[in-house]
């Protein structure tokens, strides 16, 4: 690991027990990256890396990478996967869209849908949102007791916990955006007859809210940053800043993992091709 990388990652992880703020925090990333196009370069350089380990990760079959994309409405998690992961091959990377639970899975514990389409080994799975909507909505729409909710907490960081004891590390980002760059976008996706499809008309009603969600994500940072599976808050107002931060993370995470080619049970010299 980069003594870049190593800094970029004390910067942007949520230290266990920390408090956070996430209104003083960077949207924009300012200090993160000096030069757009020298860091978009490097991201796409970086998509390729890995997508070499990947391939070593798949062959050896023993672990499997979760990474978990969590934001306000337009952050950018579509985004982040298009970009970080697009030279990836799609063989062993998965992506889950979490929508609202079905009828089937209401009737199940809220984490069963979750643990159902966890990567399997050798493979990265990604989570466009994920379990945390069942801490962050009851939380601000007052769906669940604060009792039951702070309980929710403790389970989520033990399912983690079993995942991370199982061969699954699990990385998590934050995208944070401000509430003007969400504007910004959401009037983009109205303004372009492409983008409009984008548009749901609820997530006007949730960003009245905003103050209530951005107290819900600081309690879910505080409370489910562990050591076994730490927050990222990633700065998210520009998107070339997102992916490069998020680029050298998983990079940097695959290289720790370190996964091996296997070696055959028999000889390539036992055998040749005519």
């Amino acid at each position: 690991m980069t003594d870049q990388t190593k800094e970029l990652i004390d910067k942007l992880q949520v230290k266990p027990g920390v408090k956070v703020k996430l209104k003083d925090g960077d949207a924009r990333g300012e200090r993160l990256f000096r030069d757009e196009p020298e860091t978009r370069a490097e991201t796409a350089a970086l998509a390729e890396e890995i997508n070499a380990l990947q391939d070593r990760l798949y062959a050896e079959r023993q672990r499997a990478l979760l990474v978990i994309l969590q934001g306000m409405d337009t952050s950018g998690k579509d985004g982040t996967v298009r970009d970080v992961f697009n030279a990836t091959g799609s063989i062993g990377v998965f992506v889950h869209a979490f929508g609202r639970p079905s009828e089937m899975e209401l009737a199940h514990d809220y984490l069963w849908r979750v643990h159902a389409v966890c990567p399997r080994r050798g493979t990265i799975g990604i989570f466009n949102r994920s379990h945390y909507e069942d801490v962050l909505v009851p939380k601000v729409h007052k769906l669940l007791s604060k009792s039951d909710i702070g309980k929710r907490y403790d389970q989520i960081n033990d399912f983690e916990r079993m995942l991370t004891e199982n061969g699954t590390v699990v990385l998590k980002f934050m995208l944070h955006i401000s509430r003007a760059e969400q504007a910004q976008r959401l009037q983009e996706r109205l303004d372009d007859p492409r983008k409009r499809w984008k548009f749901n008309p609820g997530d006007l009603e949730d960003r009245k809210l905003w103050d209530e969600f951005e107290d819900a994500y600081e309690t879910m940072l505080e409370k489910c940053s562990t050591t076994v599976a730490p927050w990222y808050v990633i700065p998210a107002d520009r998107k070339w800043v997102r992916n490069g931060a998020i680029a050298r993370i998983v990079k940097a995470t695959l290289e720790e993992m370190d996964p091996q080619y296997p070696k055959p049970a028999w000889k390539p010299t036992d055998f040749s091709v005519v």
